[in-house]
């Protein structure tokens, strides 16, 4: 299928530290026609720091499969459209992956910048191995499905990457004890923001640190593999 005259560019935007927008990825959003976006008011706010006046267009988890199609007969006749998130890489626990897919059937261009994520800077600062890593998103929301979905992560070896809501991370580092023992972890809450704090301990270790403080902010949690409970074998 030959390239529409349009492109697609997929636009990482800070996590919380303004300063992380790279000169990329303003110079991208300055030359789209349109920005699709999670939140117009969000992005909106966004595009006048930088001084830029764009059409925007919201694009969510609610609108996603009817949205892409619009989109990409926007970019099929000729014009280029930025897809940001709220906050970090779009495809990352967002539906921007279905616009890519739609727009890859399309014989679209797609330009992917590289950019703010909270998933490395938390696993490079956890103290835990980066050699290999699993990225599991989010957990279930109730509890019963969070253990069955934890019980097939019990062998990985590689150490374990999760996005976990405020209210729900007490519940959720409670059933990693449970079901995959009492690992290495870290907590990693609002990276890049003021109250940016790292928890590093044992799951339980956190979980005495949290005690019954009121949890706020994005949270990434890493926690070590199924190596990091086997105890080394003695030479000899």
């Amino acid at each position: 299928m030959p390239e529409s005259p349009g492109l697609l560019y997929l636009v990482p935007t800070p996590i919380g530290n303004m300063a992380d927008l790279t000169r990329r990825a303003e110079e991208m959003l300055a030359a789209a026609d349109l920005v699709a976006c999670e939140d117009t008011r969000h992005s909106g706010r966004l595009l006048k720091a930088l001084g830029l006046n764009k059409r925007l267009i919201s694009y969510h988890d609610f609108n996603e499969r009817t949205r892409a199609e619009q989109l990409i007969d926007l970019i099929r006749q000729g014009q280029t459209v930025a897809v940001i998130t709220d906050a970090g890489s779009p495809g990352i626990s967002d539906p921007a992956y279905r616009i890519v897919r739609t727009a890859i059937d399309n014989g679209i261009t797609i330009i992917p910048l590289p950019g703010p994520t909270s998933i490395i800077p938390a696993l490079t600062a956890s103290g835990l191995p980066t050699d290999r890593f699993f990225f599991e998103g989010f957990l279930p929301h109730k509890s019963g499905a969070r253990r069955t979905r934890l019980a097939r992560l019990t062998e990985f070896d590689h150490t374990l990457v999760f996005f976990e809501s405020p209210h729900r991370v007490v519940r959720s580092l409670e059933d990693i004890r449970e079901v995959l023992g009492d690992r290495p972890a870290c907590l990693a809450r609002e990276l890049s923001k003021l109250h940016e704090e790292f928890l590093r301990g044992s799951v339980s270790e956190i979980l005495a640190a949290l005690g019954g403080r009121t949890v706020r902010g994005e949270i990434v949690l890493i926690v070590g593999g199924a190596d990091s409970l086997r105890q080394p074998r003695e030479e000899g």
